[in-house]
């Protein structure tokens, strides 16, 4: 009874961490000591705009990572969801300070595409261990993807915002090649679809809201 209402606890303040805080970095801010751009005001509004996107994304796979943890039984798997959940909480400190600086905000809408994504992850790992590493690992190529193409998108003088983008597209690739070197599964193409399109989803309304 002690346990399961102390695991709760900790679950519950893991959601107020992402949610409800300034989240802490251990590793210094990529880019921190680069010269702020000269920015026009729509090219800030852009970037902090991506920025924002960028947050909500991160938002989404603390949950993600909270939910196939909470899924799996196998205890390797579980610690590398851990590992990948501290890089991402770098992550969310990153871009949470990057749209600050460029006079941005973070999306109203948090709240809802963490219980969103908390449910899928969940889901995920009730799968077995392949599969839940498979969706792990097809996120964070299809994430590493979608950074990519914020580097086009931002302005090329933007030199901070940049170097935050450039370290985390690198952590992605990472947790995706430590996924399938613990034994992920190649999901299937109608699954990788479907992810895209929520994606897609996401990242158009957080741009706005």
């Amino acid at each position: 009874m002690f346990n399961s209402i102390d695991k709760l606890i900790i679950e519950f303040d893991k959601v107020l961490r992402t949610l409800a805080s300034a989240p802490a970095s251990a590793r210094p801010l990529p880019g921190g000591a680069l010269p702020e751009a000269e920015l026009s005001d729509a090219e800030k509004r852009h970037a902090a705009s991506l920025m924002r996107v960028n947050h909500c994304g991160e938002v989404c796979a603390q949950a993600l990572y909270q939910g196939q943890a909470l899924s799996c039984e196998e205890p390797t798997v579980t610690r590398a969801l851990a590992q990948a959940a501290r890089e991402e909480t770098e992550h969310l400190a990153w871009t949470q300070q990057r749209v600050t600086e460029l006079g941005g905000r973070l999306s109203l809408l948090n709240p809802l595409w963490y219980a969103g994504s908390l449910a899928l992850g969940y889901a995920a790992g009730r799968f077995g261990t392949r599969w839940n590493l498979g969706f792990l690992a097809e996120t964070e190529r299809q994430v590493e993807a979608h950074l990519e193409g914020h580097l086009e998108r931002l302005a090329p003088q933007d030199v901070k915002t940049r170097a935050i983008v450039v370290q985390m597209k690198q952590d992605e690739s990472a947790h995706a090649r430590t996924a399938y070197a613990l034994g992920a599964a190649e999901l299937p193409e109608p699954v990788k679809r479907a992810m895209r399109l929520s994606a897609r989803v996401m990242t158009q309304v957080s741009y706005w809201v």
